[in-house]
């Protein structure tokens, strides 16, 4: 109940700010999935995404927020939604999706609103487990950080094992990691039921091959990001 609260109080504060209704963000899972395609199609064209597709290539799991949206006026909200797809990096076969929404606070002088496409990327089996439960705190369940960006893969070998999450932003044309410890994601459970056509829990989805029409374009363009690799 108190996430469901914050949830809609995230969603109220950055509704408010950017003068649409709230249901506006209600995208239905198919939107989702395009919206998402859109996006990993936009990072995969910027420079300097080597490293994070040698983690992408490596992963056991994504996270793709395509519109997430923040807004502050000394206290502020962020909010958005999107997906969750496991991987098994030994097969390079993918799991899902499971729609998630993400939320979070902020404190202090600020105003504006900002809208980003996340990617958030899931090193490890121990990380990727959060994410068969209803609510995963980033930062407190399980530790997430800023991605490292570059053209060296060696980097990426450095760091994969200190966070269990990798989170990148697209702004503008700008990319680069960001922090998102504090916010919350939460399962979407009318998306899921509505796109699996079934009441599935979050661990039964994302053990389903990820082999609808729907999700394919999607899939190839996570398979194209993987190979700017230079691994």
């Amino acid at each position: 109940m108190k996430n469901k609260i914050f949830s809609s109080i995230a969603v109220l504060i950055v509704a408010a700010m950017i003068s649409v209704p709230s249901a506006a963000f209600a995208l239905t899972p198919q939107e989702r999935i395009t919206s998402s395609t859109n996006a990993v199609q936009e990072i995969s064209d910027q420079e300097d995404v080597e490293t994070m597709a040698y983690l992408v290539k490596k992963s056991y799991g994504v996270v793709i927020i395509p519109n997430f949206y923040k807004a502050a006026i000394g206290v502020g909200g962020s909010y958005g939604e999107g997906l969750v797809l496991r991987h098994n990096p030994a097969t390079n076969r993918w799991y899902g999706p499971s729609f998630m929404n993400i939320t979070g606070a902020s404190y202090g002088l600020q105003i504006g609103v900002q809208s980003t496409a996340l990617l958030l990327v899931i090193t490890n089996e121990a990380g990727m487990k959060h994410f068969y439960g209803d609510t995963v705190k980033l930062g407190a369940n399980v530790d997430v950080a800023a991605g490292p960006v570059g053209r060296s893969a060696g980097a990426a070998t450095d760091v994969n094992l200190k966070a269990s999450i990798y989170s990148y932003s697209i702004s503008k044309g700008l990319f680069a990691g960001l922090s998102l410890g504090g916010s919350v994601m939460s399962t979407d459970v009318e998306a899921n039921n509505s796109f699996w056509g079934s009441k599935y829990n979050s661990r039964t989805i994302l053990k389903k091959r990820a082999t609808s029409n729907s999700v394919k374009p999607l899939l190839a363009a996570l398979n194209k990001l993987s190979l700017k690799s230079t691994d």
